[in-house]
């Protein structure tokens, strides 16, 4: 007699009404005793912070990893971006794809592609697999931050969900001062593969937990329509072609590089295309008519202009100190500082939340930018990391205050319009906050080289070789090669050399106080065009409410 195997049955979940799931792909939201609740937000923090830490460990050490793996800075800025390029676009399928296909077999896929990809690379390590490997953590990173909150969201009590949702979207924000306190250890260790062998272990550990302690399960519809298939066909290379000349373009520079505005000629059309197919569908992934509406746009607006700023602390402020001649190592204290300012906005913004007045810890999240970025601009060459501290942490601060209102206010908006509408907003929610970041990183860098270059002709103008103290500076570096260099001249030529180089210097530290004047400038606007705004909701609901005493 032929003997069949079975496949192990899964435990019986048995629900109240109150803890089905809101909709089809998220899991149910039972009462766990306390002893599940700490494990499933232990789960959830590792989850999260694998899905961030994949990135960030790369984004913070392009420098290393260019000489490392031998390549030039053009080709080191396609690691990045290509993480960018495929978590953007996944977030048009990671929805659909849990509502059909259910949680459990979407976390096997991405966690063990994620972890077989990133062993691979170990061994194959060229310039092609970087970058493939940064494309699948982009489109893995998706998938764990989802995983990530909802495992969060699983160990609070039910009253206190929207705030585990504001816990959970805040802790893979807290990836990149993590992985500039222990980069310097672990490239010490073996140099780049260390970094690959943690993302690696990161990834092992993940699955295993994920596989161990699962979530409840959810209900599942068919989900798919032909027609997502073209949109995405569409929709994902042109976004995936505006990434890349974001990432590229300041540093190939605009005008230079004839295949960046090629690339830009064929991403307007293929994203005009797809939003025109979508506009037209009775079921569409991205509604658009809803997307277009203007309460939308204002979220848009506004959420985008948050994201620019906030690269203030990834680029201008690191940039600088850089610039300055300091190095991970000697920026620890400020790190540490940074990652306690980050938990300690998730946890303000957890315990104030109020959904009635989402926008208000928005608006001070970007005015403690404004304030920041200012203090910023008065930057000389004697800066160093702890005269940042304060304002470094009020921009951390800031970061992850203003995630989680960000979040639940678009999200609060969408499911009033039904569960159809929340695709398409976390489809503009990963679109804003990814090109946010990119293109703030682009827009930032390339002002700084307009400037830098603008102070260093202005500067060189003012140097004669005729003047005395000119003289005396070439003289005093030369006098640094007296004991090496024999002939005069060629004293003379470096100490020239290292006035130059001093001259570039401080043409950077002028462009980087510009660059913190901007951002300055436009987190000042933004805060006061939330203020103008919420200012226009109070006075139009005190002229609809009715006047004491009346019936």
């Amino acid at each position: 007699m032929a003997m069949r195997f079975r496949r192990p049955a899964e435990p019986e979940w048995q629900f109240a009404p109150h803890e089905r799931p809101a909709m089809p792909g998220s899991p149910a939201s039972p009462d766990h005793p306390f002893g599940r609740r700490v494990a499933y937000g232990t789960v959830g923090v590792l989850v999260g912070l694998t899905g961030g830490l994949g990135n960030a460990l790369i984004s913070v050490n392009t420098q290393y990893l260019q000489g490392a793996l031998g390549l030039d800075p053009a080709e080191i800025a396609w690691l990045p971006t290509a993480y960018v390029m495929t978590n953007v676009c996944i977030n048009l399928l990671l929805f659909k794809f849990r509502q059909q296909f259910g949680l459990r077999l979407f976390t096997a896929i991405f966690v063990s592609a994620y972890a077989a990809i990133t062993f691979a690379h170990l061994f194959v390590h060229g310039f092609a697999s970087a970058v493939a490997v940064r494309a699948v953590s982009g489109m893995a990173g998706g998938a764990l931050s989802t995983l990530g909150l909802y495992y969060v969201m699983q160990s609070f009590p039910a009253k206190w969900r929207l705030k585990a949702l504001v816990v959970g979207i805040g802790v893979p924000q807290l990836a990149v001062p993590m992985a500039r306190l222990f980069s310097p250890e672990l490239l010490g260790a073996a140099q780049w593969r260390t970094l690959y062998l943690f993302e690696f272990g990161l990834a092992l550990v993940s699955l295993a937990a994920v596989l161990a302690l699962q979530l409840p399960p959810g209900e599942r519809k068919k989900a798919f329509e032909p027609m997502d298939l073209l949109t995405f066909m569409l929709f994902a290379p042109g976004i995936a072609l505006l990434c890349a000349v974001l990432g590229q373009g300041r540093i190939l520079w605009w005008t230079e590089a004839p295949w960046l505005g090629w690339a830009l000629a064929a991403a307007i059309p293929l994203i005009l295309g797809a939003i025109l197919i979508e506009h037209r569908r009775a079921n569409p992934l991205l509604q658009t008519r809803w997307l277009g509406s203007a309460d939308i746009v204002r979220f848009a607006v506004v959420t985008l202009m948050a994201r620019i700023v906030l690269s203030e602390q990834t680029y201008a402020a690191v940039g600088l100190l850089t610039t300055l001649g300091q190095t991970n190592d000697q920026l620890g204290g400020l790190f540490t500082i940074i990652l306690l300012a980050s938990v300690a906005g998730i946890a303000v913004s957890a315990i104030m939340l109020d959904i009635d007045r989402l926008s208000h810890p928005v608006m001070m999240a970007i005015g403690l930018v404004a304030i920041a970025a200012f203090a910023d601009s008065h930057a000389t060459n004697l800066t160093r990391a702890p005269q940042m501290y304060v304002t470094q942490a009020a921009i951390a601060f800031a970061g992850t205050l203003f995630l989680g209102p960000s979040l639940l206010f678009g999200m609060s908006r969408a499911l009033a319009k039904g569960s159809g509408h929340v695709l398409s907003f976390i489809a503009l929610f990963g679109i804003i906050n990814n090109l946010g970041g990119l293109g703030g990183s682009a827009l930032l860098g390339s002002y700084q080289v307009i400037r830098e270059k603008a102070h260093s002709n202005s500067l060189v103008q003012d140097i004669s070789l005729t003047d005395p103290a000119t003289v005396l500076r070439v003289q005093a570096g030369a006098g640094a090669y007296g004991r090496v260099l024999g002939d005069p001249a060629l004293r003379s030529a470096e100490g020239g050399a290292l006035l130059s180089a001093q001259v570039t210097r401080e043409a950077n530290i002028l462009a980087y106080d510009d660059v913190f004047r901007l951002i300055a400038i436009l987190a000042g606007l933004t805060t006061l065009y939330l203020a103008m705004l919420n200012l226009r909701r109070w006075l139009r609901a005190r002229r609809l409410s009715p006047a004491p005493g009346s019936p």
